[in-house]
């Protein structure tokens, strides 16, 4: 896990208002990865919090699947790569044309 702050499944749900079956659907779907074996054991950092409400944002607004939103998230997360490196190119094209 990327982050220092870790939560169990009780307090996951509750911060990310989503009850625990929603929970197990976006953990099998790969959404979010959890530490642990088994639900009960389950424990969550800060970015898995906000992956989960964005998730929950998209099944509910766009009445998703989990798995589309699944296959939505990895789209939103390649698209933000693209950009990022896109602002990185321009820069150095910037820099390159200033010569």
């Amino acid at each position: 896990m990327s982050n220092t702050l870790v939560v169990g499944m009780q307090e996951f749900c509750q911060v990310v208002d989503m009850p625990v079956a929603y929970v197990i659907e976006i953990v099998e779907h790969g959404i979010v990865e959890p530490q642990g074996q088994k639900p009960d054991e389950w424990l969550f950092d800060t970015s898995s919090l906000s992956v989960a409400k964005r998730a929950a944002k998209l099944h509910h607004d766009l009445e998703m699947e989990w798995d589309g939103v699944a296959l939505a998230l990895n789209l939103l997360d390649e698209l933000e790569q693209v950009r990022a490196e896109n602002r990185m190119l321009k820069q150095r094209l910037g820099r390159f044309l200033q010569d």
